[in-house]
């Protein structure tokens, strides 16, 4: 697919073309574009215009602001393909994934329209005679979202759709591995801005960088919030810096997944959503399946099936129909997995796949095969999440056993269980089932969708973005209580009068 003519649709085409940045497809390791860096003191300014902007935005009413929202979703319908092509070309994701990627954009767009309307508090029963209690949420300030590269479009829109309509103003670090997909949203963001006429300069903005530009962001008392995605590792060095300054987190951090197939379970459905949790996207979502504990009696049976269903995954260029898979993003991703098989077969791990590939005669693309690695318990290697295709597989006798084995990594972002008993499935749902932040039945742990809250707990950083209630992230919350009598009684009945 001709770069150029993607850049040219979205009309990033000028901006694509020169930088100290070099952009790379994965599908290739061509060179498809050079996009300028910022420094320290552009950030510093996208800030204070950032911070000017919420002084104003936060005083328009919130179904006002949604219509900025809603302008900003009819420009991603009529540019899906393109988009969700250039997401393709820049991630290594297939085709039906970039497409997908746009189209969760633009239903947390749909989704933060309505919430325009429905930003409710309480009214809140009052001890005191003539008194009315009540809770509202306001505006918070300018929020900063850092994306990682595997989603470079979708997490910005998880939380600058919500953030907008709740009335913050947003500035954005995309990875700097995926910067172009960035400033084609941003093209399209300042067309809907345009169209809304009357929104206050500086809403709505882009740095790209290093860490050095994400560490301005996260330090300065400007941001209000932090929304950041990416390894645990960062999520440390981020959620220690805004701490320190009393700063609001949104971490949304990794994810060692795991998922338990029960004797009961429906085998074809079961092996379907494996493979996709496992394959799709190469491995590298924070959702993919990565852990997977088979009771003993259908063991044999369901790695053997998988074995077979590995082995018929079409791997290619993501942009050519009938592709499964594609590449990782980059050499060093494909490093770590090389690394983590040598150690998981040093751990008593017996591997199927998992070597490096040559697709279409390029040699610098970072394909690889999707691997199974049979292992005889959770070892170190099992326990650290790597960001590939690479499905562990364990056998577990008793159901408590794989509920505890689900929940010794530490991480807790998303799980799930196949069965067809009532009482498993409850169980996997209930306190004492799962401790992550998503618990699935009968479906994988990938592909949530923007109605419910997104988020794990543990090592994956507690963040919530998207659906539900996550919207409360962005405002803060005051308590308010109107004494409309004449007389002061104090609460808990205190009596403090001078005779």
């Amino acid at each position: 697919m001709d770069a150029s003519r993607i850049f040219a649709d979205l009309g990033i085409l000028e901006l694509a073309g020169a930088g100290d940045v070099e952009v790379r497809s994965p599908i290739s390791g061509e060179v498809i574009g050079r996009v300028a860096s910022q420094a320290a003191s552009d950030v510093d300014a996208a800030l204070a215009h950032s911070h000017a902007a919420f002084l104003k935005w936060r005083d328009v009413p919130a179904p006002r602001r949604g219509e900025l929202v809603r302008l900003l979703g009819e420009r991603l319908r009529e540019h899906k393909r393109a988009l969700g092509s250039l997401v393709s070309l820049e991630t290594g994701k297939i085709l039906q994934e970039g497409l997908g990627e746009v189209q969760e954009m633009i239903d947390i767009c749909d989704f933060a329209v309505g919430l325009s309307r429905q930003l409710y508090g309480l009214t809140i029963a009052s001890e005191r005679p003539g008194h009315r209690m009540a809770e509202s949420w306001h505006p918070m300030g300018v929020c900063a979202i850092i994306s990682a590269f595997n989603f470079p479009v979708a997490v910005w829109s998880w939380n600058a759709a919500l953030a907008l309509v709740c009335g913050d103003s947003v500035v954005w670090k995309p990875s700097e591995k995926t910067p172009l997909t960035a400033l084609a949203v941003q093209r399209l963001m300042v067309d809907a801005l345009a169209t809304f006429g009357d929104a206050p300069e500086g809403l709505v903005s882009l740095v790209i960088g290093g860490r050095d530009v994400g560490a301005k962001l996260v330090a300065d008392p400007r941001t209000a919030i932090v929304s950041a995605t990416g390894s645990t590792e960062m999520g440390r060095a981020v959620g220690v810096a805004v701490a320190q300054r009393f700063g609001r987190a949104i971490l949304e951090l990794g994810g060692n997944n795991g998922g338990i197939v029960t004797p009961s379970a429906d085998r074809e459905l079961a092996l379907r959503a494996i493979l996709f949790s496992a394959v799709g996207t190469a491995g590298q979502r924070c959702t993919s399946l990565r852990r997977l504990f088979v009771h003993e009696s259908v063991y044999d049976d369901t790695v053997s099936r998988l074995k077979q269903l590995y082995a018929k995954v079409p791997i290619g260029n993501p942009l050519d129909a009938g592709t499964l898979m594609g590449p990782l993003i980059d050499a060093q991703a494909s490093e770590r997995m090389q690394a983590a098989l040598q150690r998981a077969q040093a751990e008593g791990g017996k591997v199927t796949g998992g070597q490096r590939i040559s697709v279409d005669g390029q040699p610098n693309g970072y394909y690889v095969e999707p691997a199974l690695v049979e292992m005889p318990g959770q070892s170190e290697i099992v326990l650290k999440e790597t960001f590939a295709p690479i499905l562990y597989i364990m056998k577990y006798r008793d159901f408590d056993e794989a509920i505890a084995a689900n929940n010794g990594a530490s991480h807790g972002l998303s799980s799930c269980v196949f069965t067809t008993d009532l009482r498993e499935a409850e169980r996997f749902v209930s306190a004492s089932g799962s401790d992550c932040g998503i618990a699935n039945v009968n479906i994988g742990p990938s592909g949530a969708e923007i109605g419910g809250a997104f988020g794990g707990e543990k090592e994956t950083g507690g963040g919530r973005e998207s659906g539900s209630d996550a919207w409360k992230g962005y405002m803060r919350r005051a308590t308010n209580t109107v004494n409309y009598s004449t007389a002061l009684p104090l609460a808990q009945g205190i009596d403090f009068k001078l005779d």
